[in-house]
């Protein structure tokens, strides 16, 4: 029996902890959970969620736990890969908070809440989102107020209403604030925008809480306020209504649109599509990463074989469109906002309670479609380094290189010096080489871009 290894980040929950042996990944329940972990399922509020696709599926399991604190040790269905609420789109955080607060309001009807409301413990499972904590669950007591209400405002209805009423990218602050935006930043940054939702739920939230931290009642007065059950579901069927009810503005951003103006030709672009389709089958990879994939229109290519599949893309509208293609669908696909020369680091405690994005998942192939030329001559990267990073997360990889010559490049070079002599299709070559085995290589059809099938020369050996 191999010896089991602590998930880091479970480390907050006195009642349970995640642990991993030979690759499957367990939750212990402790002792000190029993009474709500038995009432969850003897309630049907378990099954209830499970069916509705708002809770994740576990069994119990025989199998040694962690600690001699366990009452049970389960298995809960695998999420293929863990994604944080700075990394989604507006679309997928607002479904976030809807499940988050269904799943609240069928616990009251069962005489439970849900104790956490924190946007970590949802993940997107082929387009659902999905309550992956089974311990968040407690036992209702009468007049007792949401306890995680603010945990709720912070990490959901903050950068919500900032995205729909400021500016799209603000839910990137939460990158900066684990535990969710500060009321009273995200007060400032509305500036009066939001209406009477914001107001309640923003603004003289926040005031309430500058005043308890000042008289230093806080604790006090939090426990001496009571709320009946029926203004607690009136208030929660409320934010869910108004949560519904937010929309993006109408917003232009620079790669929104991307497919609608690209410099294929018809011919082109199916041949593109022919060869990434080939290369694909040959890679037969189970897990694949599309760098820059914009709405996921190639990434959804290798869903045809059966992988699954993340999509990357910088531009948030982009993500938006690819979300509501698999909230659509329900493939195998997960949009993500992800800027590759800045990508998701590892945060929080010891800078391991969330894992850095590359760290979550090495996938077996990776695409690089049409992104060369943005991250070598937009932001300065040297072609080796990209090589070398390339080399580091994958052993499969289908790039496209776009020469200088290409209108995009050319567009690119209008406003700034060209500094970039290495940039040609021998130095593309030279560069990668040094890594990977070109398996392949094809021009493009009526365009001066060139496809590359490669494979990592440490996974030949």
């Amino acid at each position: 029996m191999s010896e089991a290894q602590r998930e880091f980040s479970s480390f907050r929950d006195p009642s349970g902890v995640i642990f991993l042996r030979n690759g499957t990944l367990y939750r212990q329940v402790n002792g000190c959970y029993q009474r709500q972990y038995d009432a969850l399922l003897q309630s049907g509020l378990y099954e209830e969620l499970v069916k509705s696709g708002d809770l994740v599926r576990h069994s119990e399991v025989d199998v040694p736990p962690l600690t001699g604190q366990a009452y049970r040790v389960i298995c809960p269905k695998r999420v293929p890969m863990i994604s944080y609420p700075y990394e989604w789109s507006f679309g997928m955080l607002q479904d976030a908070a809807l499940t988050t607060l269904r799943v609240h309001r069928a616990a009251l009807a069962k005489g439970m809440i849900l104790k956490d409301a924190s946007a970590y413990n949802i993940q997107f499972i082929r387009g659902r989102a999905t309550l992956i904590d089974t311990l968040s669950f407690d036992f209702y007591r009468d007049g007792q107020p949401w306890i995680a209400y603010g945990q709720f405002c912070r990490h959901f209805l903050a950068p919500l209403l900032l995205m729909a009423n400021s500016d799209i990218r603000l839910n990137l602050l939460l990158r900066d604030w684990i535990d969710g935006i500060p009321l009273d930043l995200a007060a400032v940054l509305l500036n009066g925008k939001g209406g009477l939702f914001a107001k309640q739920h923003i603004v003289w939230h926040a005031k309430a809480v500058r005043q308890h931290d000042e008289d230093g009642k806080k604790s006090s007065q939090t426990r001496d306020l009571k709320l009946p059950l029926n203004s607690q579901i009136a208030m929660v069927d409320s934010m869910i209504r108004n949560i519904q009810g937010l929309r993006l503005p109408a917003v232009q951003t620079e790669w929104g649109d991307y497919y609608d103006h690209t410099n294929y030709t018809p011919q082109a672009a199916e041949q593109k599509q022919a060869l990434v389709q080939d290369f694909l089958k040959q890679s037969a990879a189970h897990t694949v990463w599309d760098l820059g994939a914009n709405d996921g229109r190639f990434s959804r290519l290798a869903l045809e074989w059966g992988a699954s599949v993340v999509a990357l893309d910088i531009d948030p509208l982009a993500v938006e469109r690819g979300y509501l293609w698999v909230k659509r669908t329900h493939e195998a696909l997960l949009p993500l906002l992800c800027d590759l020369t800045n990508p998701s680091p590892a945060i929080g405690f010891a800078c391991a309670e969330r894992k850095s994005l590359f760290d979550r998942q090495m996938p077996d192939c990776i695409m690089a479609l049409a992104v060369i030329h943005h991250l070598a001559i937009s932001n300065n990267l040297p072609l080796p380094m990209i090589a070398e990073w390339s080399a580091s997360i994958t052993n499969t990889l289908i790039i496209e290189f776009v020469p200088k010559t290409d209108s995009q490049v050319q567009l690119l070079l209008k406003t700034r010096d060209d500094i970039f002599p290495d940039y040609t299709e021998d130095g593309f070559e030279d560069a990668f080489r040094r890594y990977f085995s070109i398996v392949k290589k094809e021009k493009i059809t009526d365009s001066t871009r060139i496809l590359y099938f490669m494979k990592n020369l440490q996974s030949l050996k």
